[in-house]
């Protein structure tokens, strides 16, 4: 049985349908498990953040009718005891640690480079045999991962494999403004918390990849064992993806115009049928 789960927002725009159906399963799922929630709010990219956004996530939960046992419990709650910034020191262990192990390598390719040259959106290996070293000012941090690497993804129904090269290629584990990348900040607070059951939907197969492969490089064991449930995705009319980038109405506006949760808890029923 899973013992936590997560919601795990990001203060980066105002939470979309998809959010919220993707809450309301991750509930329902804890629900059925007997498993608790954390509520982690990613807040790394400051560029993006703000405050109402921040606020946004506790209003949406809380006109969801949704609860969780662990986390901050309002905006001040997060700022003094739960943002992502208070745990860099365990982000840059982590990194210490792969680059001691000899995984990582420095990357100085810019994003119009890349564009350019990975038709694909997976980073062709430009600078990986470049020797540039680790500490120069404004490279990336990338983790090597060999072609036709694999690994095992426990689901409820069975186990999955997921090729981690072809899915993700040399996946960034630094930015070049010094924080660390998405996968790591992720994966150390799942370990963190004790993490072993994460919802999430089936186009964030590539970032379950790239943790799984990190895990393993780490021997973080109980990561490697939690189990993941990759869920639909919600979809508009033209069946694009409705998400803050694609432009989808927020939730902040179904609020506003005194719609009601219901339509989102159907769709979280049938997702979860």
């Amino acid at each position: 049985m899973a013992a936590l789960t997560r919601f795990a927002p990001t203060p980066s725009g105002y939470l979309h349908p998809g959010n919220g159906v993707s809450f309301l399963l991750t509930a329902q799922i804890a629900r059925r498990v007997g498993a608790r929630i954390l509520l982690r709010i990613d807040d790394l990219d400051r560029g993006r953040f703000r405050e109402e956004y921040l606020e946004d996530v506790f209003e949406t939960l809380r006109w969801l009718g949704l609860d969780w046992d662990l986390g901050p419990r309002d905006a001040r709650d997060f700022h003094a005891s739960w943002s992502q910034h208070l745990r860099l020191p365990r982000y840059g262990e982590m990194l210490g640690r792969l680059r001691e192990l000899g995984h990582l390598y420095a990357c100085s390719c810019s994003r119009s480079s890349l564009r350019a040259a990975a038709s694909d959106h997976r980073y062709p290996g430009t600078c990986r045999e470049r020797g540039i070293p680790l500490d120069t000012p404004g490279v990336s941090w990338r983790i090597r991962v060999p072609e036709g690497e694999v690994v095992d993804c426990l689901e409820e129904g069975g186990t999955r494999r997921l090729d981690v090269h072809a899915l993700m290629g040399d996946f960034i584990v630094l930015q070049k403004d010094g924080l660390p990348a998405y996968q790591v900040a992720s994966l150390s607070d799942d370990i963190l918390f004790g993490v072993d059951l994460i919802v999430r939907g089936r186009d964030l197969l590539p970032s379950t990849a790239a943790q799984l492969f990190l895990a393993r490089c780490l021997g973080e064991a109980a990561f490697i064992r939690a189990t993941f449930h990759h869920h639909e995705l919600l979809l508009d009319a033209s069946g694009e993806k409705l998400s803050k980038s694609a432009g989808a109405g927020s939730l902040a506006a179904w609020r506003r115009d005194g719609r009601s949760p219901a339509e989102l808890l159907d769709m979280a029923r049938r997702l979860g049928s």
